[in-house]
């Protein structure tokens, strides 16, 4: 039975309070950039996509890509509570021996996992190849790219845009998380364009959302795709740090690790107990 909506955001809030504990116990970063695409992962794994954790490497499963891979802590946590492992396995996230580290593996590594990423511009070219494979091969699955807003300044993800539009994949779906902050300076700053239209004017189907409105979201990213006319992009406003008010759109967390303190006063904002 597919989760309501009060029951995703209960979610959501949990996965947010073992991201942040997870930092502090592992001394990992890039909680800011986990805590933005919380609810965008919810949406998709609890949700709107056609998997089976049982089956993860199911030939029709739908097809998720964490393009940018520094959200990874979000992602494993999402994959653990969806069924894809134990959750005691991310005990050693981020620890030498583990099998977490910092960044999404191979998928032969990690079950749930369909690309290694990190080196950002990757997602998406892998996203189209697979979304053009699964048109040979006459499957009906979806592929869904999760990609940063300044991962956008790479030049392969306009060569993947551009190709993507031409071939009509129309079973391909590019989410941004347009949380305006990249390593050090304002998204803003460094981006061209305004971001609907850019997409727009490269041939896509896009669309803005609030990347917090669970109910958004899940209407949005669940709309049936067909693999004619455009793919498909959303472009998800964000909050870095999302869900803890000293956490959130400072771009500190990009890199700093939470206290002890600063863990149980996020649990406290998220409704949690430790």
């Amino acid at each position: 039975m597919t989760p309501d909506i009060t029951t995703l955001k209960k979610i959501a809030a949990e996965i947010r309070g073992r991201i942040i504990a997870t930092s502090h116990r592992t001394h990992t970063p890039h909680l800011g950039s986990c805590l933005s695409c919380v609810d965008i992962l919810i949406a998709s794994y609890f949700n709107t996509m056609r998997i089976d954790p049982a089956k993860p490497r199911d030939p029709h499963r739908d097809r998720f890509i964490l393009s940018k891979g520094h959200g990874a802590a979000a992602l494993f946590q999402v994959l653990a509570l969806r069924g894809y492992y134990p959750e005691s396995l991310l005990d050693d996230y981020g620890q030498n021996g583990g099998i977490f580290a910092e960044h999404p593996p191979t998928p032969d590594h990690l079950a749930g996992i369909e690309a290694a990423t990190g080196s950002l511009g990757h997602g998406l070219p892998i996203g189209l190849g697979m979304a053009l494979a699964g048109r040979i091969q006459q499957h009906s699955y979806d592929v869904t790219v999760l990609l940063g807003d300044g991962e956008c300044n790479e030049g392969s993800v306009w060569e993947a845009a551009t190709m993507a539009a031409a071939q009509k994949t129309g079973k391909l779906l590019a989410i941004v998380d347009f949380n305006r902050w990249q390593a050090t300076d304002r998204s803003e700053e460094l981006t061209v364009g305004p971001m609907v239209d850019k997409w727009k004017a490269f041939g896509w189907d896009a669309t803005e959302t609030d990347g917090h409105d669970m109910t958004m979201l899940t209407e949005i990213l669940g709309r049936k795709r067909q693999d004619v006319g455009k793919p498909i992009a959303v472009i998800a406003h964000t909050v870095k740090g999302k869900g803890v008010s000293f956490m959130e759109d400072d771009n500190n967390w990009h890199y700093r690790i939470p206290t002890a303190d600063e863990v149980a006063a996020s649990y406290k904002e998220l409704g949690l107990t430790a």
